[in-house]
């Protein structure tokens, strides 16, 4: 369990629930949100700061979505009853598919999502957010984060204008976390 900062209230927990991953063809985020969340389903949206102009004067900074179309919802129920509630839901949304079964939905496991929340933290800065061909045609080693606030991280070690990045992939995107090289510890076929 990991507490983002000390301002941030919410607290983040490996429970051992995999994530499905939901599309959104509409612009109304914070509805679909809330919908899932009114059956009692824990989601999670990346959000980062944007530097906005006050009208007096001077930058402030909001938190705003990284993507408005992917929505990550935890798996706490069973199939058939997350399957009813995506059918009655009064916007157009897709759920995210397994490639080999299309008539499964792709499950995200557990470790992979606590990863990508933690890589997620608004609070930290030097990161950069890929789309998943994006993410797919990065080319790097599989690493262990053996040493630093990343310790125990697994992903691939990319680089990226002569920095070196720990790239996670998820369903529908990636992202990239700043990292020393010399923290990691590659690891052979095993993520």
């Amino acid at each position: 369990m990991v507490d983002l900062s000390s301002s941030s209230t919410e607290v983040i927990a490996n429970d051992g629930f995999p994530w499905y991953a939901i599309r959104l063809f509409t612009k109304s985020l914070q509805d679909v949100k809330a919908y899932f969340e009114s059956f009692g389903y824990e989601c999670f949206v990346p959000m980062e700061y944007v530097e906005i102009m006050k009208p007096e004067g001077g930058v402030g900074h909001i938190l705003k979505p990284v993507i408005r179309n992917f929505l990550f919802v935890k798996q706490t129920m069973d199939n058939d009853t997350f399957k009813k509630s995506v059918l009655n839901a009064k916007f157009k949304i897709s759920v995210i598919r397994k490639i080999d079964d299309n008539s499964q939905f792709a499950l995200i496991p557990s470790k992979q999502m606590y990863d990508f929340r933690l890589m997620c933290n608004p609070e930290i800065t030097l990161r950069k957010f890929l789309t998943e061909k994006e993410a797919q045609l990065k080319v790097g080693n599989k690493v262990f984060v053996k040493y630093g606030p990343m310790k125990g991280m697994t992903g691939r070690l990319v680089r990226s204008n002569k920095k070196y990045y720990l790239l996670k992939e998820v369903p529908g995107m990636g992202v990239m976390l700043k990292v020393s090289r010399w923290c990691c510890v590659a690891i052979e076929g095993v993520e």
